[in-house]
């Protein structure tokens, strides 16, 4: 496969403006606040701006389009072909849609859409099917306006996802995914309507339904600040946190589709995919999200050829977010015979226990990072701590390296660990039977596998989930660096 993946992005035409300005005055004839334009920026939204996205991650890009000749229309195109994109538009009934938001002090003060949108008609330009079919990637930018959903182009898509990737950000007013579908991207809320759920239903049992009822091989609910939950077919669900960032969060699910998309492209798995599509829309809204991104871009081109954005729930937080590990575990000592305490409080108080284990010799970066995940699950965390004599069993006659002592007294210091609990066993099983935590988790390596564990969790109606796993740190590259 190409060091640079050659993507297909099929949707719907959006143009989006901008109208940056100050309010300093109410109406005279209405209590509205009378916005003094100062700039304008106008780009392509919709599967324009996923276009847009998947440049900027480094792909060859060509744009599958319901496209009308009108004024928005050739905007839109020009923009797209400045940006390095082709364009291959699909003949098209109506009008270009064209979405407005005017904004004062960097806040939405009213969004107004007008005109279209074009509607796909039934042909189909010569060269799409062969398009579709050679792409390392295709990526559904889908905004309800009957492109995925085309009498034609659907069964290109649906015979493509039975063997080639194929990326499926969906949207509420259009279609179920094809089945097969590599990864789908719904945010929370499409993924609560999608399978009719309640409000308490965790974003991991979410994914893992749609999987199920879309017949997909992975499904990643995005979660606004607390990041994306991703399952597949096997294995147990990955949680990917994506940490606190305020910012405009406007456009994050089209640069979370966009770099997951990218990402497989280059080859990795589906959950590396997801990881790393985390971390980008979560730079994306910490640089001002829509708004920022096309003041960016509009510093290196014309006002008028990249921006655009729509709207939607992803992975990163906003200024009304609450870091739920910092809230819990300031002010607080984790003591390392805690953990009956510790989970006592949190039953009574109705709380969500969570259990991480491991050997942790040698704590390093990797250790931390899957350590305040967890700690991000639930109100308390306990870590199953490996005894030196489980650890030599395990990895050999010269470990551990720290006793366990130390290692206790390491973990105990962090702040998002509540309680550390020593078992001598190869396995947690014991410790977990007696602690019987809401949620376990393991770390991401373990993706695709099923865990022995997993079972007996479940049997007292706890859950299993995967952290992401820090690339690059071990204890082991750690020790023979050292060597």
């Amino acid at each position: 496969m190409s060091r640079r993946p050659h993507l297909v992005v099929v949707g719907d035409v959006v143009l989006d403006r901008d109208l940056d300005g100050s309010a300093t005055r109410l109406a005279p004839d209405a209590p509205v606040p009378v916005v003094d334009v100062e700039q304008e920026r106008v780009g392509p939204g919709g599967a324009g701006l996923a276009a847009l996205m998947c440049l900027d991650e480094g792909a060859q890009v060509t744009v599958v389009a319901p496209w009308s000749d009108d004024p928005a229309g050739r905007l839109w195109r020009r923009a797209l072909e400045a940006a390095g994109a082709e364009v291959v538009p699909l003949p098209a009934a109506g009008t270009t849609r064209e979405k407005t938001r005017v904004m004062a002090g960097g806040q939405v003060v009213v969004r107004y859409d007008r005109g279209g949108p074009a509607h796909p008609l039934a042909g189909l330009p010569d060269g799409v099917a062969d398009l579709i079919e050679g792409a390392d990637v295709v990526l559904v930018a889908c905004y309800g306006r009957g492109t995925s959903d085309h009498e034609l182009l659907r069964p290109l898509l649906a015979a493509r996802a039975r063997h080639r990737p194929i990326v499926w950000d969906p949207h509420p007013s259009g279609p179920a995914p094809v089945p097969g579908a590599t990864l789908v991207t719904p945010n929370v809320a499409e993924a609560r309507r999608s399978c009719g759920a309640a409000d308490s239903v965790p974003g991991d049992e979410l994914a893992a339904r749609l999987v199920r009822d879309w017949d997909a091989a992975g499904v990643a609910v995005t979660d606004g600040s607390q990041g994306a939950w991703f399952a597949s077919g096997s294995g147990e669900p990955l949680h990917v946190p994506a940490g606190h960032v305020e910012g405009d969060s406007c456009g994050a699910g089209d640069r979370f589709a966009a770099a997951a998309a990218v990402a497989l492209g280059r080859g990795r798995t589906a959950g590396e995919a997801v990881t790393g599509a985390v971390a980008a829309a979560t730079r994306f809204v910490a640089e001002g999200g829509a708004g920022g991104y096309r003041r960016r871009t509009a510093a290196d081109a014309d006002p008028t050829t990249r921006a655009g954005a729509d709207g939607g729930t992803a992975p990163a937080g906003t200024s009304a977010s609450t870091d739920r590990t910092t809230r819990a575990s300031a002010g607080r000592t984790p003591r390392a015979d805690a953990a009956g305490e510790i989970a006592t409080q949190i039953r009574e108080s109705g709380g969500t226990l969570v259990a991480a284990g491991g050997c942790f010799d040698g704590l390093h970066a990797g250790h931390v990072q899957y350590l305040e995940a967890a700690r991000g699950l639930g109100d308390g965390l306990v870590v199953l701590l490996n005894g030196d004599a489980s650890v030599r069993r395990l990895k050999g006659p010269d470990r551990p390296v720290h006793p366990q002592e130390d290692r206790v007294r390491l973990l105990s210091g962090l702040a998002c660990v509540d309680a550390v609990v020593v078992f001598d066993e190869d396995t947690p099983d014991e410790a977990l039977g007696r602690l019987r935590p809401d949620v376990w988790a393991k770390g991401g390596d373990y993706e695709g596998t099923d865990l022995p564990e997993a079972p007996l969790v479940r049997s007292w109606g706890g859950r299993v989930v995967l952290l992401p796993y820090l690339s690059g740190r071990s204890t082991t590259a750690l020790l023979q660096r050292l060597r």
